[in-house]
């Protein structure tokens, strides 16, 4: 077996370009672990290590991990039909059923639903539908697109540029125009671009209900009403993404519910399958849905391969089912109340510790060298922090973007409050770790 692990270390680093990665520690270190089960809240590795994944891997994992029903679900629909394309006229049972499901559960009046593969397609495409509604509203030169500071969308080319963190953006030379940006918190800030860019030249503004990727942060109270207020007197189509947010993680279906306000568009992907299969998708207003009817006079030159992928929607089904069936939206408002008391206590106990934050099972710990001041080290801590977690069986992740120095958490809908001790412990023993370093002046 040692031979064998050293033979897959070898070949990850020969041949495996790890996403959102450092090459650079890939090719020195190779993989920090193998996975090769899963089971509710826990990953084990290839060497029998036995890991909470207090991220839900990428935020997705929303009923856990190693659910065989899901696999027998995925066996009978490709022994039935894998696959068919849902171009032109063309469909599927699945997909049929997973639409109508979603204009159920969705917040308002969204009613229609265009399917993609995962999160950074849905943003793409909410972003080419909003524009092209314009047009066919005959108003072209509404094209641009407004985000938030600290926000994430993505990777594709038109997500990447409606991030608003700098870095990903910085990572190429050749940017998709026309996407502004403006506080993540300020609708003050929105009406003010609006009015200095034009109301006419603008075709959304998009914002995540909770930034997730960008270190967790909740809107403030009423912020969405008057965002919403302003996108309706401009005749801006507001687009929430929903793709870390949706199918139960902040308590609520969907995040915005929290809000009290109802997009024209939403994105979604990572929950509704559960990381079972690659799915997302946009939701658009019945409004919406009439108006490209009506107003449509050719092909709606838009779609993947795999939009409205018949096994996907299927495990999607399924996986809504469980969320139902296992009270898995109440579980995770209740676990994260548990969750944020439990960073509250770590918070009185570890002078690392300033600011904590959640809403469900999302939630942020702020690292600090001075709890009075707010003053931050030099280099960030979190990365340390996350990888010395990691020793001691838990997985989380850090945020170092826009002078953030932040470890955030996103444990699967399933948790239990033995488990979510569990996580306090690992991470009370994890910061006393780093806090009896020399290096570190506390």
């Amino acid at each position: 077996m040692k031979n064998y692990i050293q033979e897959l270390e070898m070949l990850d680093k020969k041949h495996f370009l790890h996403p959102t990665s450092s090459i650079q520690q890939q090719q020195q270190n190779g993989p920090s672990f193998i996975f090769t089960k899963g089971d509710g809240v826990f990953l084990e590795d290839i060497k029998g290590n036995r890991i909470i994944d207090g991220m839900s891997s990428l935020w997705n994992v929303n009923i856990g991990h190693g659910r065989t029903e899901m696999g027998q679900v995925a066996m009978e629909q490709m022994s039935k039909l894998a696959f068919s394309s849902c171009f032109a006229t063309f469909s599927n049972e699945p997909a049929i059923k997973l639409a109508a499901k979603l204009a159920q559960l969705s917040p308002g009046h969204l009613s229609a639903t265009f399917f993609t593969s995962g999160g950074s397609e849905s943003n793409d495409t909410a972003y080419k539908l909003a524009r092209h509604y314009w047009i066919l509203k005959g108003k072209q030169n509404k094209q641009k697109i407004i985000t938030r500071t600290k926000s994430y969308h993505g990777v594709a080319m038109g997500a990447t540029s409606a991030t608003g963190l700098k870095p990903f953006r910085d990572f190429t030379n050749s940017l998709a125009p026309d996407f502004h940006y403006v506080n993540h918190f300020s609708p003050t800030a929105l009406r003010e671009l609006i009015e200095k860019e034009g109301p006419d030249t603008i075709a959304a503004f998009v914002a995540e209900p909770v930034q997730g990727a960008g270190g967790v942060h909740p809107a403030p109270e009423n912020y969405f009403k008057e965002v919403r207020k302003i996108c309706d007197q401009y005749g801006i189509l507001l687009i929430t993404d929903e793709v870390i947010t949706g199918f139960g993680r902040t308590g609520t279906y969907f995040g915005i519910e929290h809000y009290g306000v109802v997009p024209d568009m939403m994105c979604f992907a990572k929950g509704v399958t559960s990381g079972y299969a690659q799915l997302g998708g946009v939701m658009i207003s019945e409004q919406i849905h009439k108006d490209f009817t009506e107003l449509s006079t050719g092909t709606l030159l838009h779609g993947y391969t795999y939009s409205g992928h018949a096994m996907a929607c299927q495990i999607a089904l399924k996986n809504l089912e469980i969320i139902e069936n296992e009270n898995l939206i109440e579980n995770a408002k209740q676990m994260g109340h548990k969750m944020l008391a439990g960073f509250k206590w770590l918070q009185s106990n570890h002078n690392l510790i300033g600011e904590v934050r959640g809403l469900g099972l999302m939630g942020a710990i702020e690292i600090v060298k001075d709890k009075e001041t707010n003053e931050r080290y030099a280099s960030p801590l979190a990365p340390l922090i996350v990888a010395e977690a990691a020793k001691r069986g838990l997985v989380v992740r850090s945020v170092v973007f826009d002078g953030q120095d932040t470890l955030v958490f996103a444990p699967p809908l399933v948790i239990n409050e033995k488990e979510i001790n569990q996580m306090i412990m690992i991470l009370s023993e994890t910061f006393s770790a780093i806090e009896n370093q020399e290096n570190i002046k506390l």
